[in-house]
């Protein structure tokens, strides 16, 4: 490929190992040697075994524990002489002939255990417990005993005895964590590193050498060369966190040697190392290197003494694959590497590239010539071959479908084609007992109907929760936002904690993800997602604090939720403030209306005394009299209207006898 485009590949890399590939080294080792076997334990904690030969899966072995204990390191043990086959009696031309084979994987677990996994049975070993209190960072084999040694997370290095499962002796290595180990090849010296490197003698378990320089945790210690330590050839390489230099430390026999000899520059810190030891000194030292970024740096280099100024790599290698459609011109999209292994031949490698869950293994030539290379692969096409191309017992024929005559019974001839009469009785069936699947917009809408209509919290049935928790799943793995939007709109409690504790262990990180989002976005979708966070923060307490990765993963919700209640206290005060403002401006408001309050009586009611009345009983006696007269009058009337009413025809005859007595009257006047 061009220089050019491979700029644009280096470039897209970068951008990718800051934000793009995970920030957590997951174990990924090739099998020492011939490199037969890749061991791979992905996020999952599942460990998987695949052959380098036919690209496909060997085995996989899923501990008990994966999910709480995950695997934080990976070790083959060495090479042992074995025969293959079942033991029969050897002939003269087999005399002699013998196989080196790898058997046991050590697997290193959060938890503190560590799992002896065998690739011959398939099966788990034997379980070393009761070592570390801590998380194991690194394992490390004995070259020719049956002995094991681990570092911590509680600063100890231990020594295991693989014959009978226990621990021979543990000691204090470092204040900090032990977080690499190495075997010299001799099998007498052990180097252990936290934040600095140290040298033991395996006999007396004192340290030989101390060496310091760098100012992170060191992730990478290697042996590189197999010449005793009296010689003053022996070398060792270091790699440490965020740290683009590989160190090179050379074990004097006078005691000098406090500062590196040689730097290898590097792209980001290393994460995978591989590496053909030096015998002598005219042989050189090759050098293969796979970064953070997913680069692989070569690096070749005659070991005989210090060098001032860092080793560039002679060749760096970088894996892409097509950008656009067939048929486009587009910029490629870099495969992160995930480990590489050198072959004796100098122009092959063997290449692991593209996803844990399935890697692309590929031995492939690579001229060293150049000082950039670039393998452009289409991942999509070679991921369908393998998967095709997996072993299977079970052959379907090749058969010529138009030479096949179908015969049906019942019919002239046997000529008809069945689809006709499947056809023809199919509907008729499904007419009488069809159902349709309902979508899961239905489903949601026939829910909050139920709900409303039960009225409450007590309502919510355990179908309806179930329900929620698989559309949830759901939603979460197709990012659907309109399944997300539903069902995070929810209020009640009682179904989003049923909800919640419903939901499976995986689907826990990918629901923090999607709520700390939320919490970013609109107020209104913040306060509800708040709901959702304080139910799985409280549900699945024990199964977060297990991860060994919770800061990174939880990083992000952290700062938000202290940025947020950073300026809490400040606009408490001020709300403390306004409110003493508010409070004397009504006070002084209510007393400025009571003084404008207008003092003149509405309406007035006088009562006459009982002193006047009295003094003018005593000096008026007649108007006793005529009160009385008034009141006998009062009652002669009332008298008479009763009368009255009482006899009405009287009345009338007395009306007609007056108007008699007054005819003759009227008649003498007329005369």
């Amino acid at each position: 490929m061009r220089l050019s485009e491979y700029a644009d590949v280096r470039s897209a890399s970068i951008m990718a190992a800051d934000g793009g590939f995970s920030s957590q080294m997951l174990p990924c080792v090739f099998s020492p040697k011939s490199h037969q076997y890749l061991a791979l334990c992905a996020q999952d904690g599942r460990l998987r075994i695949w052959n380098t030969d036919s690209k496909t899966l060997h085995q996989e072995y899923v501990p008990s524990a994966h999910l709480s204990a995950t695997c934080t390191c990976i070790s083959w043990g060495p090479c042992r002489t074995a025969k293959e086959g079942p033991q029969r009696k050897k002939r003269k031309s087999e005399v002699g002939q013998s196989v080196e084979t790898t058997d046991l994987l050590a697997l290193g677990t959060a938890a503190g255990s560590i799992l002896i996994y065998s690739t011959v049975k398939g099966a788990l070993q034997c379980t070393l417990d009761g070592g570390h209190s801590g998380a194991v960072n690194t394992v490390q084999w004995h070259v020719e005993e049956n002995v094991l040694y681990s570092g911590s997370d509680d600063t100890h290095i231990a020594e295991w005895d693989l014959q009978t499962g226990k621990m021979r002796c543990k000691w204090k290595a470092d204040r900090n964590a032990v977080t690499s180990l190495c075997v010299s090849p001799d099998g007498k010296l052990l180097l252990s590193a936290g934040m600095t490197i140290k040298m033991w003698d395996l006999e007396t378990k004192e340290v030989y050498r101390k060496f310091t320089g760098h100012s992170t945790m060191v992730t990478t210690l290697c042996f590189a060369t197999t010449r005793p330590p009296d010689s003053d050839g022996l070398y060792f390489l270091s790699g440490a966190a965020h740290d683009r230099l590989l160190s090179v430390w050379q074990v004097r026999s006078d005691g000098k040697d406090k500062n590196a000899v040689v730097s290898f520059t590097l792209t980001d810190e290393p994460q995978h190392i591989d590496l053909l030891k030096s015998n002598s000194k005219e042989e050189a030292l090759r050098l293969a290197v796979v970064c953070k970024d997913g680069q692989l740096h070569l690096f070749e280099h005659f070991l005989n003494g210090p060098c001032k100024k860092p080793l560039t790599p002679a060749c760096s290698v970088q894996v892409s694959s097509v950008g656009g459609k067939s048929g486009e011109v587009d910029t490629p999209v870099p495969v992160p590497l995930l480990a590489a292994a050198l072959n004796q031949e100098k122009q092959s490698l063997l290449l692991a590239y593209g996803n844990h869950l399935q890697p692309v293994i590929e031995n492939t030539p690579v001229n060293t010539a150049e000082r950039h290379v670039c393998l452009v692969r289409d991942i999509q096409a070679t991921l369908s071959i393998s998967i095709d191309t997996a072993v299977s017992l079970v052959k379907t024929p090749i058969v010529n479908e138009k030479k096949i005559k179908v015969l049906v019974p019942g019919l002239p001839g046997h000529q008809a084609p069945p689809k006709a009469a499947n056809q023809s009785s199919q509907p008729e069936k499904r007419k009488k007992g069809a159902r349709t699947e309902m979508s899961i917009e239905e489903r949601l809408e026939q829910v909050e109907l139920s709900n409303v209509g039960k009225g409450g919290e007590k309502g919510i049935s355990t179908l309806q929760t179930d329900s929620y928790a698989v559309l949830l799943v759901q939603g979460l793995e197709s990012k659907d936002k309109s399944i997300l939007n539903r069902i995070f709109q929810t209020r009640k409690e009682m179904l989003i904690r049923n909800t919640v504790s419903r939901v499976p262990l995986p689907a826990i990180l990918p629901l923090l993800e999607e709520l700390s989002t939320r919490i970013q976005g609109h107020p209104n979708s913040a306060h509800m997602a708040v709901d959702w966070l304080k139910a799985v923060l409280t549900l699945h307490t024990s199964y977060l604090s297990a991860l060994p990765d919770l800061v990174s993963q939880l990083g992000r919700l952290y700062h938000l939720i202290e940025s947020r209640v950073k300026g809490y206290q400040q606009l408490m005060r001020l709300h403390g403030k306004l409110y003493l403002l508010m409070t004397q401006a009504a006070t002084s408001n209510s007393a400025h209306k009571i003084n404008e309050l207008d003092h003149t009586a509405k309406l007035v009611y006088e009562e006459e005394s009982s002193d006047e009345e009295g003094s003018g009983d005593e000096g008026l006696p007649e108007d006793e009299s005529e009160n009385w007269e008034e009141d006998e009058e009062d009652d002669g009337e009332d008298m008479d209207t009763m009368e009255e009413r009482q006899n009405p025809a009287d009345e009338e005859m007395k009306a007609n006898g007056d108007e008699s007595d007054l005819d003759p009257e009227n008649e003498s006047e007329e005369e």
